[in-house]
Formats: C-alpha cells, structure tokens, sequence
C-alpha cells in the first residue's frame, strides 16, 4: 500500500456539523487491491441513512432506494470516515437525504477528501413492513 494517497477535492469538509457515523478503516475491510472495499462503505451510507432519517421519525424504516454513487477516491486502512446527512425532502411516507462520505487520511501526513456522496430514500413501514406517514 503507498505511503501517501493525495485527494483531488479537500475543500469543503463540514467541520461545523455532526457526522452521522465516524469509524476508522481496519484491514478487514480491504478489497483484493489493498483499499477499502465499495460494499464496506455502501454499508456505512446505508446506517448514517438510518440514523439521519430516525431524528425525523423515531420508528421502523427501510432504505429504497440509494441513487448515483460515484466513488471519487479511494479509501485506505487507517483513514478516518466521516459520513454526514442531510435531509432533502420529507414526503409523506418517505425521508431523502444526501449522505456525504470523506475521508481523513491521518497516517503519514493530513489530507481530508470527500470520497462519495449517495442520495438515499428511506420510507416508514409499519410491522407488515406497508408504508405509514413520516
């Protein structure tokens, strides 16, 4: 794994907002080339989804729909993620919201990058899993 990872976009990372969920890289979350696999961080968008859409609606919700991720940079061991959300749109059975992930790169220097954002659709169900109002 190289020692350095440069970022092309480090400006913009919200340092005056809670992220959702922060968690540093482990080597178990590597893919076969040596950075963090893409599923690993889809996960982490899906439960900082979750937690951003239950402080509008405290009860049972599920994920729809997640639109458009494009990974603009890599992830490494060791980096700190940060994945911030913000609602868009409150509908009436559904919550959207922008998921921002980026990733601090603490080992061997500082480099903060944003990594993927991912729009995601959450919608409120009731036991039988059926849509109830937000």
């Amino acid at each position: 794994m190289p020692k350095t990872h440069g970022c092309a976009e480090t400006s913009g990372f919200p340092q005056d907002r809670m992220p959702a969920i922060r968690r540093v890289m482990q080597p178990q979350d590597t893919n076969a080339l040596g950075s963090i696999f893409g599923g690993v961080i889809l996960s982490e968008i899906d439960l900082a989804a979750s937690i951003t859409a239950h402080r509008l609606h405290p009860d049972r919700i599920v994920t729809v729909a997640m639109d458009k991720i494009e990974f603009k940079q890599p992830v490494f061991v060791g980096d700190l993620v940060s994945l911030f959300g913000t609602v868009t749109r409150v509908g009436r059975t559904s919550i959207t919201m922008t998921i921002s992930v980026w990733a601090e790169r603490r080992l061997n220097g500082y480099d903060c990058c944003l990594v993927t954002e991912a729009t995601v659709t959450m919608v409120a169900v009731d036991e039988n899993f059926r849509p109830i109002p937000v």
